[in-house]
């Protein structure tokens, strides 16, 4: 086995851990009508494709695509997330009225808070937002935007795809579980900080969480 091989593989019991992360991660809402929809931006493109197909199903009548360029994106998206994800939208038929952009953000209570912005600037205050991610960044993004912005009703949407089939997407086993676990410590730690509400996280999620810090997967940790 190569070296780039053995970077890309994870133990059974190291996947068994990461899957209930990853379905702890996903807040299991059914996509409803909402007033507004914010994509957040990231380096992961199906976030635009996901906004998009909601989009057709009438979920919602105004977008905002929400992100700068961070040093994880700079290569990928050099125009800024949100550029990227408008002009991949636009591909998908998305109408150009129906898209805004907010092209700033650096993390997500940035993301919420200056699209509520751009929402207000464009005439638009609504009272439910789909916030609409990468699966893995459900809770968190919902934990934030219901300590920015309280009094709207959240909703959370991702792409509908199962863990192995992210980890064949991604083509990186070990950096989709760093980036897992790197989630799960901003879900524990960013309410002391008081950047999203608290989350109960179950006994074995937390287990597994410490057991893959044990094994190294802590490339994505806020300290990292």
């Amino acid at each position: 086995m190569t070296s780039d091989a053995a970077q890309r593989t994870i133990t059974d019991e190291q996947r068994r851990q990461a899957l209930l992360i990853w379905d702890y991660h996903q807040m299991h809402h059914q996509p409803r009508p909402c007033d507004a929809a914010i994509g957040l931006g990231s380096h992961d493109l199906g976030v635009a494709d996901v906004a998009s197909d909601l989009y057709h199903a009438g979920m919602f009548p105004t977008l905002v695509f929400s992100g700068a360029t961070s040093r994880t994106t700079a290569a990928r998206f050099p125009r800024g997330e949100a550029v990227h994800y408008r002009e991949r939208a636009l591909e998908r038929g998305v109408p150009d009225e129906a898209i805004l952009l907010e092209t700033r953000a650096g993390n997500t209570g940035q993301n919420v808070t200056l699209s509520r912005q751009v929402l207000a600037e464009a005439g638009i205050e609504p009272r439910s937002v789909l916030l609409i991610s990468k699966p893995y960044m459900e809770r968190r993004a919902y934990a934030t935007a219901r300590q920015v912005w309280p009094e709207v009703e959240v909703v959370c949407a991702s792409e509908p795809l199962e863990f192995d089939d992210y980890l064949k997407a991604i083509g990186d086993d070990k950096l989709v579980v760093d980036m897992l676990v790197g989630d799960l410590q901003r879900v524990i730690e960013y309410p002391k900080l008081g950047f999203a509400i608290e989350q109960d996280v179950p006994g074995d999620v937390y287990d597994a969480y410490e057991s893959l810090l044990r094994a190294g997967f802590d490339s994505r940790l806020l300290d990292a």
